[in-house]
């Protein structure tokens, strides 16, 4: 069995699972809540919906947050409602819900500016950054994680304090960065212990064995190595003395390292370290036994088992315990594609050892299986991510044009005032002048016709100065219309680029002595079509989608453009049904419609019409 990669895998999932399994700092029984007044439930709600989140109940801890949250906007606490939107986000998260994240993550941001209370900020902030933790944006996480330590410097935390800098701890571990892993590790730790959450503990006491580890692999020293073990012995102690407190997967976390840990670092004749690994990983498998979600752990401990079992020659264990590995592993719903692949690749590489080649090539197969069930849902996750990605940008580029535009606003404001000020001051001036140089009227008219023509050059000097903003405004909203258009006549040809390869890909595999020569020279001839009319869309006509806008008698959805644009490139129903993903009835249904919405006749064409526009 190739267990190294097995092993390593594991190793590392159990990092990445602690990234997400802090729990409150006070943590009650459900059955408190009937003891509190409406008003103190919402921080009990946000609490035991921490605790369901920690224990796999994502469903059960939706439905808190959300109950926490309605209670706390009825008594306008912004505060304990950033709190239960901050529960929502992770589990969002780290389902991959990554739309629900995003959506959840802006509603805590918006209930902490209403609350005014640098913990609000600090909890929104740190929900934007499991927000990007999720779609791997490790800029934005550095960024936010930065900003919510600044606004806890106001008004510390440390149980948030210590999912912070666990949050940054887990960002350095992706990126092999030793010094800032034992930097945030020793951080979160630090802060943990002036907590009662024994779980977040336990969590932070795994990462710095992990610390340990890198340490140990730089340095080469015992006494580090050594250090490995006893922070997840500690770790192990907490669910020891606390086992109300601490997850079942944060302690089987820990159990699976350590007998990782004798694995690793000791020799096959070493018989104590032997007797420990064997007696960590059956202690890990059995704790987890019915956990949600605890497969990945279960395996991994099926699979030291293994490994020691063919150490000692006994290759009827070994292949029990790897293919209860199997068993477990498939019982989930949806599994988890690296455990799985590694499992079925030790299989087929074990039956490959004793001769059975058949069994070998089953299940080498299987490996082939779920790697492209890997491949497909590592596909699906990264478009989601790009289309959040997308999405916010496009959010975020909108809200500085607005900020822009008040800016603008407020300068002109300011222009205004000065200029009612200098005409006040101006009168009251040529009022004294009246009455205290009464006598030198001649001097005192030529003066003011002086003033008054110096004035009226100020005020077409500010005119100008207006109507110049104003231009370089109209000129910056005409900018972002045209990058807006450019993007969809762009994505148009993206998508019609991705069909195309799809196809190529589809007749490859059906006709070996496919004519990519004459594919290539129709693809061409229809690019330059394509090019055409693209042109046609950004050039010749830019006002497409705004002159659309204006005609129809009710508003034109995103989706309805989208097909408007299709229609006008001259694509016909099927491939248009191919592009957005949907079927051609369904495309003829929204043609229909978009044709009630521009108020054209039955007997009218909606694909002349459109075209006839550019």
């Amino acid at each position: 069995m190739k267990y190294l990669a097995l092993k390593n895998i594991i190793f590392l999932t159990g990092i990445f699972f602690c990234c997400f399994k802090a729990g409150a700092q006070t943590i009650l029984d459900s059955t408190a809540l009937g003891n509190l007044s409406e008003k103190d439930k919402p921080a009990l709600l946000s609490q035991l919906a921490e605790r369901s989140r920690i224990n796999g109940d994502y469903m059960g801890a939706i439905a808190k947050a959300q109950q926490g949250v309605a209670i706390a906007l009825k008594f306008k606490n912004f505060t304990e409602a950033t709190k239960a939107y901050t529960v929502k986000v992770s589990v969002y998260a780290t389902t991959k819900q990554f739309i629900l994240s995003k959506k959840a993550s802006d509603s805590t941001l918006s209930l902490a500016q209403q609350s005014r209370k640098p913990i609000a900020l600090a909890y929104a902030y740190y929900a934007q950054a499991l927000f990007y933790n999720a779609i791997d944006n490790s800029e934005q996480i550095t960024k936010y994680c930065q900003l919510a330590l600044k606004s806890l410097g106001k008004e510390p935390d440390p149980y948030l304090s210590a999912k912070i800098y666990y949050q940054l701890y887990m960002l350095n571990s992706r990126r092999d960065d030793v010094k800032n892993v034992n930097k945030y590790a020793q951080a979160a730790t630090d802060n943990a212990l002036q907590t009662t959450d024994y779980n977040l503990l336990s969590n932070c006491y795994i990462a710095l064995s992990v610390a340990a580890d890198y340490n140990y692999a730089g340095t080469k020293k015992e006494v580090v190595r050594d250090s490995v073990l006893y922070y997840l012995n500690k770790a192990q102690s907490l669910y020891e003395q606390y086992p109300k407190y601490v997850a079942r997967k944060t302690y089987g976390i820990a159990c699976i390292n350590v007998a990782d840990y004798y694995l690793r670092y000791f020799s096959d004749t070493d018989q104590q370290a032997k007797n420990n690994a064997i007696r960590y990983a059956g202690m890990a498998n059995e704790v987890m036994k019915g956990a949600i979600n605890g497969e990945e752990i279960r395996a991994s401990s099926l699979g030291i088992l293994s490994e020691y079992a063919k150490r000692d020659k006994n290759f009827v264990m070994a292949e029990a315990y790897l293919q209860e590995a199997y068993s477990v592993m498939i019982s989930k719903k949806v599994p988890y594609y690296y455990t799985l692949i590694n499992i079925v690749t030790a299989l087929s590489s074990f039956y490959e050892q004793r001769g059975n080649y058949e069994k070998a090539l089953e299940f080498q197969k299987k490996t082939t299986e779920y790697s492209n069930k890997l491949f497909d849902e590592k596909k699906t996750l990264n478009a989601q991510k790009l289309e959040v990605q997308y999405e916010t940008e496009k959010k975020n580029n909108e809200v500085k044009l607005l900020k822009q535009s008040e800016q603008y606003a407020r300068q002109q404001k300011y222009l205004y005032i000065g200029i009612a000020v200098a005409s006040v001051l101006g009168l009251i001036f040529m009022f004294r002048s009246y009455h205290f140089r009464l006598r030198y009227s001649l001097q005192r008219e030529k003066q003011l016709h002086l003033e008054k023509q110096d004035a009226e050059l100020q005020m077409k000097f500010e005119k100008e100065e207006q109507a110049r903003l104003k231009a370089e405004q109209l000129l910056l909203e005409s900018q972002q219309q045209q990058l807006q258009k450019e993007v969809m006549a762009n994505q148009l040809q993206l998508e019609h680029k991705k069909e195309m390869l799809f196809q190529i890909k589809e007749k490859l595999s059906d006709n070996h002595q496919l004519n990519i020569n004459k594919i290539w020279n129709e693809e061409l001839l229809l690019d330059n079509d394509f090019e055409e009319a693209k042109f046609q869309i950004q050039q010749v006509h830019p006002e497409f989608f705004s002159l659309l806008n204006q005609r129809a008698q009710q508003k034109l959805t995103a989706l309805d453009l989208k097909l408007c644009a299709y229609l006008h490139l001259k694509m016909d129903t099927k491939k248009i049904a191919q592009l957005m993903h949907i079927e051609a009835k369904s495309v003829r249904m929204s043609r229909y419609r978009i044709k009630q919405k521009l108020g054209l006749g039955k007997d009218e064409d909606l694909k002349l019409f459109l075209q006839d526009m550019g």
